[in-house]
């Protein structure tokens, strides 16, 4: 495995990491789970994600017990967790100093944890002020139930804002985000953060490297059962990706990819997480599974990473021809 530092900071979290959102507590339960778990860690993943969000907490319980269970030593992991959705109370939600405080404990106590390494707020929260939110941050660092806090589908502007004014009156900033990343979404982590990575040291924890699974190339020839896409609970993703024209041309592309893939020998699941590993900007990619069998598959990009050369990117970037545009150099000479 391959460790990077997150961001600006002496903390480093393994080049692939292991996420529970969609899958713990909706298709895998907690047998499972350890199976999961220590299948990546094994493999040398030190990094596993969570949300008070995911499956209302049940994914933070399930991934609790199971580093019970496993017996692993707490400083060899580096574990998260993402408030904004806390329960259907009117503070349940959002990023208030209240909300921040309590969320956190009550994530605390599923996980069976004193401290979680890395604390995101889940969304922006435009109801509340990012001074606000700033504050709270600091105070959970502070009582050493986080050690780094971050950001999770920020833009760069609020990012900023949330730096400056950490830094103005002697507070943490932030020092990650968490925004989606693949092959057909770019433009945020590639353009808009461009001036963050060297002007804050921002780092990146990428989410959804396979698009849904969509890069897996299982959708090709239709919907497979059991699926995540074959879940009822996400037929809006099921008609974002495979009903709309949009949809039907990245499975155009999926197509042409295949053929890189095969040329390489790397499997399609594989080329899409070297993919996101290539951009030095990315501290680590979390992979998420519904079985053991794709953990292992995902582990093995490691392995692979040098067969995917710069003549095969170049070849990539044909075939997506989404590349973020530059800013335009208005000057002649």
């Amino acid at each position: 495995m391959e460790y990077r530092f997150l961001g600006r900071s002496g903390l480093k979290v393994s080049a692939l990491s292991f996420g529970s959102w969609v899958t713990f507590g909706e298709q895998v339960d907690t047998d499972l789970a350890y199976n999961q778990m220590k299948t990546a860690y094994d493999a040398g993943v030190n990094f596993f994600d969570n949300a008070e969000a995911y499956e209302n907490g049940k994914s933070e319980t399930i991934m609790g017990e199971v580093i019970q269970k496993a017996g692993w030593k707490r400083s060899d992991m580096v574990l998260s967790t993402k408030i904004f959705w806390g329960g259907e109370g009117p503070n349940d939600q959002g990023l208030s100093f209240k909300h921040i405080k309590e969320g956190t404990e009550a994530a605390l106590q599923r996980m069976q944890t004193d401290y979680v390494d890395l604390i995101f707020c889940h969304r922006p929260d435009i109801h509340t002020p990012i001074e606000e939110t700033v504050w709270a941050m600091n105070q959970v660092i502070n009582e050493g139930k986080a050690l780094y806090w971050g950001t999770s589908e920020w833009s760069a502007d609020q990012i900023r804002k949330a730096y400056d004014f950490a830094k103005e009156n002697h507070l943490r900033p932030p020092l990650m985000e968490q925004p989606e990343y693949n092959m057909f979404r770019r433009d945020k982590v590639e353009k808009e953060f461009s001036a963050l990575y060297e002007d804050i040291g921002l780092g990146t924890t990428i989410w959804s490297p396979l698009a849904s699974g969509l890069l897996t190339g299982k959708y090709n020839d239709g919907i497979p059962e059991g699926s995540r896409l074959d879940l009822e609970k996400y037929s809006w993703l099921r008609k974002q990706l495979l009903e709309t024209e949009e949809g039907k041309e990245k499975l155009r592309k999926v197509e042409k990819l295949a053929k890189v893939s095969d040329d390489l020998g790397v499997p399609m699941p594989q080329l899409a997480l070297i993919w996101c590993l290539k951009n030095p900007n990315v501290s680590t990619v979390i992979t998420g599974a519904s079985n053991v069998k794709q953990v292992e598959q995902n582990m093995k990009a490691i392995e692979l990473v040098d067969k995917v050369d710069d003549a095969a990117m170049e070849k990539i970037e044909e075939i997506l021809d989404n590349k973020p545009k530059t800013d335009i150099d208005w000057r002649r000479n």
